[in-house]
């Protein structure tokens, strides 16, 4: 819960988590069983996804949406419905609330039509394809939690797509604060960041 800061009733909290863990269907208190929750609910969504033959095609912002709401859907009511809040994290703003659902119509058509099915034919246009996808569905933010997720998610999809992937993120865990400040450079239409984060995200050979 530190890590955002929201406003609307999405930003109501368990109580008796001293603010810690989100309202939630299961009850849950502690931010170390939710996240232990959330890490093996995940893992069954991947499984699922990274096996189903529809994913090799054209991917969706409906898929977006079944994936957040099959993955959280026992967890958070709001699961798989557009946040209805505005979140910033340290000072920068995400997309306010209200612009969402156009947000994600461009989305679709500006970046998801284009670039997926993702069929590289050199490692740089992939970068390209996977940097430019992630930072635009980060700046959009279009849930109340898990976007990181679904967004990276969503690059193992592309990546498998175009026979390299599932992608090694454990650098940008290591590194958080560069990954963050290469979303900010994103933010500014500088691509150069990210894609060195994505590169490091290669599995190696690639």
């Amino acid at each position: 819960m530190s890590r955002y800061r929201v406003v609307g009733a999405e930003a109501e909290c368990e109580p008796g988590s001293n603010g810690l863990v989100l309202r939630n269907l299961l009850g849950i208190t502690d931010p170390g069983e939710m996240a232990n929750v959330e890490q093996v609910l995940l893992r069954e969504l991947y499984n699922e996804v990274l096996s189903d033959s529809t994913c090799q095609g054209r991917l969706t912002t409906a898929m977006l949406v079944s994936w957040h709401r099959r993955w959280l859907g026992n967890v958070y009511s709001w699961a798989g419905a557009h946040r209805a809040v505005n979140v910033s994290k340290d000072g920068f703003a995400f997309a306010t609330a209200a612009f969402i659902i156009d947000l994600l119509k461009d989305f679709q058509s500006q970046q998801l039509n284009v670039m997926t099915p993702c069929r590289p034919r050199s490692v740089e246009e992939l970068l390209n394809a996977l940097s430019t996808v992630h930072v635009e569905l980060i700046l959009i933010h279009p849930f109340r939690e898990g976007n990181g997720r679904i967004a990276r998610l969503l690059c193992d999809v592309m990546a498998v797509q175009a026979e390299v992937g599932p992608l090694d993120y454990s650098t940008w865990d290591q590194s958080p604060e560069d990954y963050f400040a290469a979303i900010r450079a994103g933010a500014r239409l500088d691509l150069a960041p990210i894609k060195e984060v994505f590169r490091q995200a290669l599995p190696a050979g690639d």
